[in-house]
């Protein structure tokens, strides 16, 4: 009985400073320095929330560019991989359903498929493609949108306009991200209606 008050005290005392006063600090700080990214780098077009910069989503439409598929349907909460290896049958047969729908979608092109177009990421909320994914999209995009060679061009300068460099000039590889990318299509080309 003698140690059940000193373990209780310390129990209170730890659970105020580690379930109160730490995450109080931690989101005040966060709040001060990336105050954008603390609320959840959330993007609004005309007062309108419509989505955030750093959590992919399903972009189906085929007037807009598509991310990485998602093996948890870009649901934030069970994020996460398919745990696939790469002698599942599952897997493969997952990898010849997308490519078929991507030579289908973009016109028949059928060589150098970007492999993140593929391949689901490892959380599958990944906001970015690479700049070949994006490319690759274009014929898609333009004949969905009814574009002519003129605009057809603009929109290429715009994805490449678009590219993140690496991170520090050395991490990761150059991307693009596709929110980002379709909310400037619609700003360039307006929104297409179905």
């Amino acid at each position: 009985m003698k140690q059940m008050f000193p373990a209780l005290k310390i129990l209170l005392i730890m659970t105020v400073i580690t379930g109160i006063i730490y995450p109080l600090l931690v989101t005040g700080i966060s709040q001060l320095f990336f105050p954008f990214q603390a609320t959840g780098s959330i993007l609004t077009v005309q007062g309108q929330p419509v989505g955030s910069a750093l959590i992919g989503q399903k972009f189906s439409d085929p007037r807009y560019f598509q991310p990485r598929p998602s093996a948890v349907d870009y649901n934030p909460m069970p994020s996460g991989g398919s745990n696939l290896g790469p002698i599942s049958a599952v897997l493969k047969d997952l990898i010849a359903a997308r490519r078929a729908d991507l030579v289908r979608s973009c016109g028949g092109l059928v060589t150098d498929i970007p492999k993140d177009l593929l391949f689901a990421s490892g959380s599958g909320l990944d906001p970015h493609i690479s700049p070949e994914a994006a490319l690759y999209q274009i014929g898609r995009i333009s004949n969905a949108r009814h574009l002519s060679d003129s605009d057809r061009l603009t929109l290429r300068n715009l994805v490449i306009g678009r590219v993140e460099k690496r991170s520090f000039n050395i991490l990761g590889e150059p991307r693009i991200n596709v929110l980002l990318l379709n909310l400037a299509v619609d700003s360039t080309f307006g929104e297409s209606k179905p």
